[in-house]
């Protein structure tokens, strides 16, 4: 379907006039487009049309975004030096007032001032990126922890709850709707197994000795801007952020930023996680993050790639078994070639875990 973005962008105001607008970037939730501007000292901006099927309530997602971004902005402005405009993502308001637009055929647009001159990345390739990540995320947590008002929304319920995750895992094997419960027995005894293990961060947030806190819930690297120099700029994609704990955003980094093989490698031996790539990713997360933290969050910070690995695991195998009706499939084995890979790499992690233990004691001990 195509889209008059000249009109959409003239409901936002912008400081700038329409030249032209292109598709944009690799997102698979919303459509993204890049606005270009006639005048050279104007910003350009990012349009998006939102899929309201995954996210059924744009109203409070754009108020949670609307007020993170706010806080983070006022914050920079106390930090000397600071580029407002590109470490901190501008939403740009309607003519109405609001932060997005319903169309008259009921899509849901919000536009950002397009930041220029930065990196991101797919990939990571080298300690000095990954430290430069974990900056980036840590910074983003520990500016945000004094934010007020009241929670956040939850834009997507029980998101990292693996809890609720296991109760979908078990109704589906007992449903077998596919009728491919059979062929999975290895992996299903590998995610029950540890089942009970897998509670404990909920368990220790329900016994109040870790909080509730403003998190991300999506680090993949590739949500992280860096600057031409490779330094850790902005944080973007923030349809997820709601309450949860550091856990969810540190372990889903550490799954994704030092994971040797993409995410659905059928080559199970290429998998593992590089502890250097952790060790980097920690001290930069922690050099923003040591004051910010409790003790019980800091001492658990290294079963968090477990638990967020073997999550997405569970999920993908759920997916398997349910006749894949979630993630998108490139092949009929897709789902389960995910949940063996996410396994072995939280088997990796789970070999190399008093080594990850090691590491997190340094940092935040001395």
């Amino acid at each position: 379907m195509d889209h008059d973005l000249k009109e959409i962008f003239e409901y936002f105001v912008a400081d700038g006039t329409f030249l032209k607008g292109e598709p944009y970037g690799s997102g698979h939730i919303h459509d993204t487009f890049r606005i270009e501007t006639v005048e050279k000292d104007k910003d350009d901006y990012i349009l998006q049309r939102l899929n309201n099927k995954i996210f059924k309530n744009i109203p409070e997602l754009q108020n949670n975004i609307e007020r993170v971004t706010v806080h983070l902005r006022n914050k920079l402005k106390s930090i000397k030096g600071s580029d407002i405009k590109r470490e901190c993502l501008s939403l740009i308001p309607s003519r109405d007032g609001k932060t997005w637009i319903s169309d008259s055929s009921g899509n849901y647009w919000r536009m950002y001032i397009f930041i220029s001159n930065h990196h991101s990345y797919n990939l990571v390739d080298s300690p000095d990126k990954a430290y430069e990540g974990g900056k980036a995320i840590g910074r983003f947590q520990a500016m945000l922890a004094d934010m007020p008002g009241g929670p956040l929304f939850e834009t997507i319920p029980w998101f990292h709850n693996i809890e609720k995750r296991l109760e979908t895992f078990t109704r589906k094997i007992d449903e077998n709707p596919a009728g491919r419960v059979e062929s999975v027995k290895k992996e299903i005894d590998l995610i029950l197994q540890r089942a009970e293990d897998m509670k404990i961060i909920l368990k220790l947030g329900k016994e109040g000795k870790i909080p509730l806190r403003i998190t991300h819930n999506d680090t993949k690297f590739n949500n992280i801007l860096l600057d031409e120099n490779d330094k850790a700029l902005c944080v973007i994609d923030l349809d997820t952020v709601m309450p949860g704990y550091i856990h969810y955003d540190f372990g889903d980094a550490i799954r994704t930023a030092a994971n040797t093989a993409s995410e659905d490698e059928n080559d199970l031996s290429k998998v593992k996680m590089d502890i250097s790539l952790f060790k980097a990713y920690s001290e930069g997360y922690l050099s923003e993050t040591v004051d910010t933290l409790n003790d019980v969050e800091m001492e658990f910070l290294a079963f968090a790639p477990r638990l967020i690995t073997y999550t997405i695991a569970v999920r993908f195998l759920t997916d398997f078994i349910d006749g894949d009706n979630y993630f998108k499939i490139h092949n009929p084995l897709h789902n389960l070639q995910r949940a063996r890979a996410q396994l072995r790499l939280v088997n990796s992690m789970e070999e190399q875990y008093d080594d990850m233990k090691r590491i997190i004691s340094k940092l935040t001990k001395g």
